[in-house]
């Protein structure tokens, strides 16, 4: 065998021995695995893909990634993602699609894909994070309304607040002004009882 042969040999060798790791891995995964030629064409698959996506094997094997369930695979933003791995040798990680999948609906999945060097294999990973999301969402939007009625309440707060200062000044005038009132009022009749000179009793001594 030439130099070339026995470089080939040794390259489809490897390669197998990298699928049959990869598969062995993706096997016993709790997350949606494919794995996936040059071409984007199917190799195969795990079984939480089968199950997640209901699909079978022989509709999934040897069969283009976009053409999968009646093109349910073929996104723009996949496409665009996936054809950049192998010739940009890039990672794909933790990116968010939701799309309308036939039989099982309207799904948000995480994607993360890898090129395995020197053996031409990209591994998919789908992780169906409709339910995460959606609890996110809700998480979210329970805390954006907490604040808000945090907010009101503590604007009311602040105007009962206001009210009362405002309530309490006007009384603490009214009880200066009382006091103010009581020593006029005491010192009028200390007057009266004391005599003041001309209003008083000392007009009898003329008599």
């Amino acid at each position: 065998m030439s130099n070339s042969q026995v470089e080939k040999v040794n390259v489809t060798e490897s390669r197998k021995l990298a699928l049959h790791y990869m598969q062995t891995l993706v096997d016993i995964a709790r997350e949606s695995f494919i794995i996936l030629d040059p071409d984007m064409r199917v190799i195969s698959a795990n079984p939480v893909f089968y199950q997640c996506f209901q699909v079978k094997r022989a509709q999934t094997e040897k069969i283009l990634l976009y053409e999968l369930g009646n093109g349910q695979w073929n996104i723009p933003e996949l496409k665009g993602l996936l054809k950049k791995i192998l010739p940009e040798k890039k990672v794909v990680k933790d990116y968010v699609v939701t799309h309308v999948f036939e039989g099982i609906g309207k799904k948000t999945i995480q994607l993360n894909a890898r090129q395995i060097d020197s053996v031409q294999l990209i591994i998919l990973a789908m992780e169906d994070v409709t339910v995460r999301m959606k609890l996110e969402g809700q998480l979210a939007q329970t805390v954006k309304n907490l604040e808000l009625k945090v907010a009101e309440q503590t604007r009311e707060l602040t105007d009962r607040v206001k009210e009362l200062e405002n309530t309490n000044a006007s009384m603490v005038g009214r009880e200066v002004k009382m006091v103010q009132l009581k020593k006029e009022i005491e010192s009028l009749k200390n007057r009266i009882k004391n005599g003041n000179g001309k209003n008083g009793n000392g007009n009898h001594g003329n008599d």
